[in-house]
């Protein structure tokens, strides 16, 4: 095997289990509908893996790490939806109204899977950091002589792949012990605390520099 794939796969897989707002948006997900919300979630960040692995290939990326301008746009714009997701959650856990029964909320989201999995792609599509590392980390595995967008694209299918794994294996891990996280208190607690970090994430979003 090509020794710069190990390398990326094993720099690309420390990457993946750090947690980030990707993560935090998976477990609120797991939360509201269970663990295909989870999984359809995770479809939608790891799709955009392939958006940024592209942009990056054909120069794009280049640009909006060069312009203050078109960064700060995207930059606000991803900060903007990580706060409007984080400020979601802190209104659903400060309700003056109890949480509706596991089963009509299970019914509710399992209508929503569309919108999850838009919330994870452009949760990771709109983060301009993510795209900067794309452009600064992918050339250190590409040789002189590879195909740039044919490389990029299965370093990127490889963080995809792992991505899966990791997140999917956390929704499932979740939603076992979901009838424990679904008691009104520990569910009002967990999605202050996805709410918080979110916006914690947006704001740290908000202050970054190309």
């Amino acid at each position: 095997m090509d020794s710069q794939i190990v390398a990326f796969t094993l720099a690309a897989a420390a990457l993946t289990i750090a947690p980030g707002a990707d993560t935090m948006l998976v477990v609120r997900n797991v939360l509201r509908g269970g663990r295909r919300d989870g999984v359809v979630t995770t479809l939608g960040i790891c799709s955009g893996l392939f958006v940024h692995a592209t942009l990056s290939a054909v120069g794009v990326s280049v640009l909006l790490m060069h312009s203050a301008v078109a960064f700060q746009i995207v930059k606000l714009i991803g900060a903007g939806y990580l706060v409007w997701l984080g400020w979601q959650s802190i209104r659903k856990a400060t309700s003056k109204y109890a949480p509706e029964p596991i089963d009509v909320w299970a019914l509710r989201f399992s209508r929503c899977r569309q919108r999850c999995f838009w919330e994870g792609c452009l949760s990771n599509v709109l983060n301009p950091k993510t795209a900067a590392f794309y452009l600064a980390f992918l050339p250190q595995f590409i040789g002189p002589k590879d195909p740039v967008l044919t490389k990029s694209l299965l370093l990127a299918g490889i963080h995809y792949v792992e991505c899966i794994f990791w997140l999917v294996a956390l929704s499932i891990l979740l939603d076992r012990i979901r009838h424990v996280l679904l008691q009104v208190r520990v569910r009002r607690w967990l999605e202050g605390i996805c709410g918080a970090v979110l916006l914690g994430f947006g704001a740290k979003l908000a202050i970054a520099r190309p």
